[in-house]
């Protein structure tokens, strides 16, 4: 609850709406999007990534997969992998499927955006737990998350 709270006020010191849904435990992406009644495109899927030595936060459509050779490319990265269930643990205090697509000052992580999440009016995702989202306005999301964009997914 601590990150969906911080996500609150993160939102309304910016005077952002959005609105919040709260549902049945949900472990995929499919899952999420049914239980907010919401198309799995608008869905932001949010993977820690440790490119070298640094870990980063990536958020792509929920229809789409992560393209691991333009990440690669983009950090000059030889190598690339997700972070751990503990390291994610350990990183957030989160579970898998529960990390909102935030960088500072939610999570300290730099956050890029693939460019499939550009594509929708609306984007929604888990905020901080696996039985809460969150659906907002996307200019609104690029406005409060603050992202780099790039193309990184397939």
């Amino acid at each position: 609850m601590e990150t969906l709270a911080a996500i609150r006020g993160h939102l309304a010191a910016l005077a952002i709406p959005y609105r919040e849904v709260h549902h049945e435990p949900t472990l995929t992406s499919e899952d999420s999007a049914r239980a907010r009644g919401e198309d799995l495109r608008i869905g932001g899927k949010a993977l820690l990534i440790k490119t070298g030595d640094v870990f980063r936060l990536f958020v792509l459509s929920a229809s789409r997969k992560l393209d691991s050779a333009a990440v690669k490319t983009r950090f000059g990265a030889k190598k690339l992998r997700f972070a751990s269930v503990d390291e994610l643990r350990e990183l957030t205090g989160l579970t898998p499927g529960s990390v909102p697509p935030f960088g500072p000052p939610i999570l300290p992580f730099e956050l890029y955006v693939d460019e499939s999440i550009l594509a929708n009016q609306k984007i929604a995702f888990n905020a901080g737990s696996l039985t809460d989202s969150i659906v907002m306005n996307v200019d609104d999301y690029r406005k409060a998350a603050q992202p780099e964009i790039f193309a990184f997914s397939e």
